[in-house]
């Protein structure tokens, strides 16, 4: 039996997934939590040493339940944006990772002039804001001591989670990562696949600090493990991976992410699309020298909603029970909830606002608050399903879902009744996971891009509501709310 390992780095959990060459599904699964901590508000790290640990343990773990099978290869995927900073020496981290959802830069981003905004938009595809790794870089260069220290020594090493662990595994012989990854930096030419020495400049990133940029199915190096030597290959942001393995192959294919935030990713084929409505452009993913582009809508907050209500505001004591206390109600009884906790990104891209809660009566009960909240989470994809269709001139025909959160029934027909259009929920829900495998599959050469479609089946489609009205009424109370917290 030949296995691949799917290495998922996410963003409050680390996973290892074995995966089986010739059967084509997952056997089994070892997984760590990571730890979040807020040193000041709007301020996100992480314990990038501990990123590294856990994932070494999982991975191994793995490793020990392939038995006599074959470990063939270890596919990576990871949270995106998020910036560890090393020793290029020793391989150890010299502060905490910044993540993705902080906003510690948000005020530098705003003082961006609207030339320089325009010229990032056309390298980069992307907005100009906190969200994306450029402003990390630059901050922890200028305000961390033991970064600018080892800057200056020539011995720094820049890079996301995903080259963080590439360079670990391979014991410092590989410093590399791929184009979905370097593309959300906002330092690279999504058009001339470099690094950009306008964008490196006009943030003070030295390109000597940054990793080597490869395909997605590309050999990365090897991982050595007792007297297995494994190779690394098939490396892809989370998001781009989850569209792979969602089979969303064709132009026009789309799929929503439900984790910890929303995300929103259309294929749109081998020429980008430039957004006219607050999303993004980005690299879908790679195969040999082949590029697919994709239009994507990022949603900071969704299932972090969830485990608010459970763990700060203790309505719930398990995310599965917010499913039945939503559908004990037969609406929110006017209440709307505007998940804005990191600000709210597309299409708004307003790092400033904040969550608010609203609409609340002396008939207000736990259970109009948390299917609020849920409604918001599809509302929220309504915003990201709208600009997709404007900008690609394409109509929605279908969302292929996965995600922690696409296993609550009620929010997926809520959200097929939202877009009005059908929501496939596929029998392998870690869709993650299965992308970095079956990029890993394809670089090792035991599939090829026609193949991998058959990985997929759909284990139940939410048909939408012919009730197109009242569901357009309750998004435009949405909408409503969105614009007090934007005030």
């Amino acid at each position: 039996m030949k296995y691949i390992i799917a290495l998922d780095a996410g963003t409050t959990s680390v996973r290892a997934m074995l995966y089986s060459v010739s059967e084509k599904k997952f056997y089994s699964v070892a997984q760590q939590e990571i730890a979040q901590s807020y040193p000041n508000p709007g301020w996100v790290e992480q314990d990038a040493g501990e990123i590294y640990y856990k994932c070494a343990y999982v991975l191994n773990k793995c490793i020990r339940a392939a038995d006599e099978g074959e470990i063939v290869g270890i596919g990576i995927t990871n949270q995106r944006e998020s910036v560890v900073f090393w020793d290029r020496k020793t391989g150890e981290p010299v502060c905490p990772a910044i993540i993705w959802q902080c906003r510690r830069t948000s005020e530098f981003c705003r003082q961006i002039p609207p030339q320089m905004q325009e010229i990032i938009r056309e390298k980069t595809g992307l907005q100009t804001d906190a969200y994306f790794s450029a402003s990390k870089i630059k901050w922890a260069i200028e305000h961390i001591p033991s970064v600018s220290a080892l800057l200056e020594s020539g011995n720094l090493c820049v890079g996301t989670i995903d080259s963080y662990l590439i360079y670990k595994l391979t014991g410092g012989k590989t410093f590399a990562t791929d184009y979905t990854n370097a593309c959300r930096t906002m330092l690279f030419n999504i058009h001339t696949l470099e690094w950009d020495e306008d964008l490196l400049s006009y943030f003070g990133v030295p390109r000597a600090v940054l990793p080597e940029v490869k395909s997605s199915t590309d050999i990365m190096g090897e991982y050595v493990s007792g007297d297995q030597r494994i190779l690394i290959a098939g490396v892809a942001g989370d998001q781009q991976a989850a569209l792979f393995g969602q089979a969303c192959h064709e132009k026009g294919d789309g799929k929503i992410t439900y984790g910890t935030g929303l995300f929103m990713l259309f294929h749109t084929g081998e020429e980008s699309v430039r957004s006219k409505s607050g999303l993004l452009t980005t690299i879908g993913y790679s195969i040999g020298k082949k590029i697919i582009y994709a239009l994507e809508g990022s949603v900071f907050n969704a299932g972090s909603c969830v485990q608010w209500l459970r763990d700060e505001m203790r309505l719930i004591d398990t995310s599965a029970e917010s499913e039945d206390l939503a559908t004990s109600v037969p609406d929110t009884g006017g209440v709307r909830f505007v998940p804005a906790f990191t600000g709210l990104g597309a299409p708004y891209w307003a790092g400033e606002a904040r969550g608010m809660l609203c609409g609340i009566t002396r008939g207000t009960g736990r259970a109009h608050v948390v299917r609020a909240v849920l409604e918001s989470i599809a509302f929220s994809a309504k915003d990201l399903a709208e600009c997709m269709q404007k900008d690609s001139h394409i109509h929605l025909k279908e969302i292929r879902c996965d995600g922690g959160a696409s296993s609550n029934n009620f929010l997926m027909q809520f959200q097929a009744d939202v877009l009005g259009v059908s929501i496939d929920r596929p029998v392998e829900r870690e869709s993650t996971a299965l992308g970095a495998a079956l990029l890993c599959a394809i670089a090792l050469g035991y599939e090829d891009e026609n193949s991998v479609k058959e990985c997929r089946k759909s284990e139940k489609i939410f048909y939408p509501s012919p009730e197109k009205e009242r569901f357009d009424g309750l998004y435009l109370e949405y909408k409503r709310a969105v614009e007090r917290a934007l005030r």
